[in-house]
């Protein structure tokens, strides 16, 4: 008899499959199957992916022209069901981008298909789907002068995040340098519509740099988001290599720093991509820059090149060794690290997680409130 066995490969990337002959052994009574079993992979095993050690080439050598071929635990599934299509089709009935697309990220089947919860969810990008910049990392389209952002955009936004009935939204948007305040208050007229209909949702506003315009950054967190998240991306001394000219490692920490300065009890949230060719010391470095300039929450996730046009990937790495930067960044005094192959700035892991901790810090304020 034919048995197939499925197990839940990584962030629901994939499935492995077992075929075993159940044919009891002779000797002792047991089944091949079981003993098979006993001697086989753990569920650790199956985390990771397999039980043997990927003997495939993880990084390049300096001056090498090739390109790494994709290691299994970075391999998905294709995003297909329900939850995905009606959300697409929710999206392009209201004309709005997500990040998800134009990203082209490897999570958006888990995310827009509800994953093992079945709460869908989805990082919408305000002001068009075309940026000022052009980060060599970065997919989206560029331009020196996009289309004007649609000013009905933060109300159908609003609109649809209502409609949807989430507990926690992530709002992002493209570089606008062609627009006076970078676009800080179309991004902030945006969340004070989203509260305006649900006042107890959470809202994410994953923000440009703002050129560092520290009165852009007010406008934002005035606007009475939950979570402030800005990139740094990479490690300092990759930053012009790999991000726009007019991006910079010092000015990103800065907006981070004015946003705390501005509302010391908000939440600030950064991502670093791994993979691009920075040494170890340099990560550290680049996580002790960010709890100086007090960050709370911290990502770290592979950098995946989107197409033959961008940068190439230097290495892949390992699933070990991202749960290692997790513990690192715990030690640091994070007060969340989410560090593996496909994680990305908005994952909806971190998302629940900081849900857990800005709910009860409101249940915390209203007990007090009380009190006195």
């Amino acid at each position: 008899m034919l048995r197939l066995v499925r197990a839940s490969y990584l962030k629901s990337s994939g499935a492995v499959y077992f075929r075993t002959n159940c044919m009891k052994c002779k000797e002792d009574g047991r089944t091949e199957f079981s003993v098979k079993l006993a001697d086989g992979p753990s569920l650790d095993d199956f985390v990771l992916g397999t039980k043997e050690p990927y003997e495939g080439k993880l990084k390049l050598e300096k001056g090498e022209k090739t390109r790494l071929r994709l290691p299994p635990w970075l391999k998905t599934e294709i995003p297909i069901g329900t939850n995905y299509s009606q959300l697409k089709s929710q999206l392009r009935k209201l004309n709005l981008s997500t990040v998800c697309e134009e990203a082209r990220c490897p999570n958006i089947g888990e995310c827009w298909g509800g994953g093992e919860h079945g709460t869908a969810t989805a990082t919408i990008m305000l002001m068009g789907d075309t940026c000022t910049r052009g980060c060599r990392f970065c997919s989206v389209k560029t331009s020196r002068a996009p289309q004007p952002p649609n000013r009905d955009e933060p109300v159908n936004t609003a609109t649809a995040i209502a409609d949807w009935g989430l507990d926690y939204v992530v709002l992002t948007s493209v570089d606008r340098d062609d627009m006076a305040d970078g676009g800080a208050g179309h991004i902030a007229a945006t969340v004070v519509e989203i509260k305006k209909r649900r006042a107890d949702i959470l809202v994410e506003c994953l923000v440009p740099d703002f050129r560092g315009d520290q009165e852009s950054i007010r406008k934002i967190v005035e606007s009475k988001l939950d979570v402030f998240a800005h990139n740094i991306e990479t490690v300092e001394r990759l930053t012009p290599y790999v991000r726009d000219r007019r991006a910079h490692y010092r000015q990103s920490l800065s907006v981070l720093e004015g946003a705390k300065k501005c509302n010391p009890n908000l939440i600030t949230k950064s991502s670093i991509m791994l993979g691009l060719g920075e040494m170890d010391q340099e990560i550290e470095q680049a996580m002790r820059d960010l709890r100086t300039a007090g960050v709370d929450a911290l990502t770290l996730g592979q950098y995946m090149q989107p197409t033959k046009r961008h940068l190439k990937v230097v290495e892949y790495v390992t699933p070990e060794q991202f749960r290692i930067w997790e513990n690192i960044g715990n030690e640091l005094g994070f007060l969340y690290t989410a560090s593996g192959p496909l994680v990305r700035s908005s994952y909806k892991a971190g998302e629940f997680f900081l849900t857990n901790i800005l709910k009860s810090r409101r249940a915390n304020d209203v007990q007090k409130n009380a009190s006195t």
